[in-house]
């Protein structure tokens, strides 16, 4: 018993670290990063600033290889925590995030793509400064619909490891419930950009992803500084 205990607190602590690794690297490269180098509504300012930034522009991309590495990693350790508690959903949990990471790293090839357009191959020169600009944010825009396709399951796999969080006994119930809201904030916000162009302008797109915040990062430290508790048992005789 205390060696089942013991393993299941050292699963519980080794999926907080890689879950914080993930969290860390995903911040940076599709927040930090981002911000300080793509205008939208500047493609002239954004090619200026891959190409002077340009090793900022490759961390981005190596830390989205490492997240997504993580991913595929995490839901695998978080099999070994909790499919004691139910096998079926630890499955489905496994299966809707590993999915993701292949169209993940393919999709990084649109970032690659934007290196060799602003590399100094002899053949780039039939590109004037208006059409290596209009590339460079086409590949970009290609890289964000890849992105938003990607994060339908960033959510999905959420409400089946939110279901076992909160079943399981020794995790917060309350973290469960966030993480499974945050499946529908992730769904509900690509889908919503999906079908409508100001989807990002309107009031529910500031707080849909609250719930998932909340959820992944309160699990994530949960499970790398407190592990797991046991929940007592009450003993019957007679």
């Amino acid at each position: 018993m205390e060696a089942s205990k013991l393993t299941q607190r050292q699963d519980a602590r080794l999926a907080g670290l890689i879950y914080l690794i993930l969290v860390l690297t995903g911040i940076f490269s599709l927040m930090y990063v981002p911000s300080q180098i793509v205008s939208n509504a500047d493609p002239a300012t954004t090619v200026v600033n891959i190409k002077n930034s340009e090793m900022l522009f490759k961390l981005g991309m190596m830390a989205n290889v490492v997240c997504f590495s993580c991913f595929l990693i995490l839901p695998l350790v978080l099999y070994r925590l909790l499919s004691p508690v139910n096998k079926t959903h630890a499955v489905l949990m496994v299966a809707l995030s590993v999915v993701s990471v292949p169209i993940s790293l393919v999709n990084l090839l649109n970032k690659w793509s934007v290196l060799t357009l602003l590399g100094d191959s002899p053949y780039l020169s039939a590109l004037d400064t208006s059409q290596l600009q209009a590339q460079v944010m086409l590949y970009l825009d290609y890289y964000n619909n890849g992105t938003q396709l990607a994060s339908i399951f960033w959510g999905l796999w959420l409400f089946p490891f939110g279901y076992l969080v909160y079943k399981s006994g020794f995790l917060p119930k309350f973290f469960g419930v966030f993480l499974m809201l945050g499946c529908f904030g992730y769904v509900i916000e690509a889908v919503g950009s999906f079908f409508y162009a100001g989807y990002h302008d309107l009031a529910i797109a500031s707080i849909i992803s609250i719930p998932s915040s909340i959820g992944e990062i309160g699990i994530c430290l949960w499970l790398l500084i407190v592990g797991t508790t046991l929940r007592k048992k009450t003993l019957t005789i007679g």
